[in-house]
């Protein structure tokens, strides 16, 4: 009996995540190419349910609103008043949520380069926001820095 060839049985087994059906994504906004690749590459692959294709570049939007929003005065979160996908991102803190769940799945460089836009984000966040002294009772993360923050009144008052 004939020996297969060690690539024929390679590419038997092999599904090569590189390659999807239709067009590629549209690159986001301030971030490389390649970094984009593999960002759309990490939500077509994630298991989460907040983790979905296009959901880094709206939570990056969102969070960017947030943080740059007109004015000089302190900002608060405001709580989403639905859990669906779509409706979470209303609450910034959800928005950084799903960033750093994206950052988690990302190769070395596409974390770095990710890492270093929202570094000047979560600074002005920092910044805009207040300490929440009572997050341990009120936030069921309290153990992120971006849950600690104050979120009475509407957002932008």
């Amino acid at each position: 009996m004939p020996r297969s060839r060690p690539g024929r049985l390679r590419a038997d087994r092999r599904h090569d995540p590189r390659t999807w059906d239709g067009p590629p994504p549209a690159r986001i906004h301030r971030l490389s190419t390649p970094s984009s690749l593999a960002i759309h590459r990490a939500e077509m692959l994630s298991t989460d349910y907040y983790v979905y294709p296009g959901a880094t570049e709206r939570a990056l939007r969102r969070y960017r609103a947030f943080v740059l929003s007109p004015g000089h005065r302190t900002v608060y979160p405001q709580e989403a008043h639905c859990s669906c996908r779509g409706c979470s991102l209303d609450d910034v803190r959800h928005a950084r949520d799903v960033l750093d769940r994206v950052l988690r799945q990302l190769p070395a460089r596409a974390r770095g380069e990710l890492r270093r836009r929202m570094a000047a984000l979560d600074a002005a966040y920092l910044e805009r926001t207040l300490p929440d002294p009572f997050a341990d009772q009120r936030q069921w993360r309290s153990d992120l820095w971006w849950r600690r923050r104050l979120t009475d009144g509407r957002e932008g008052w």
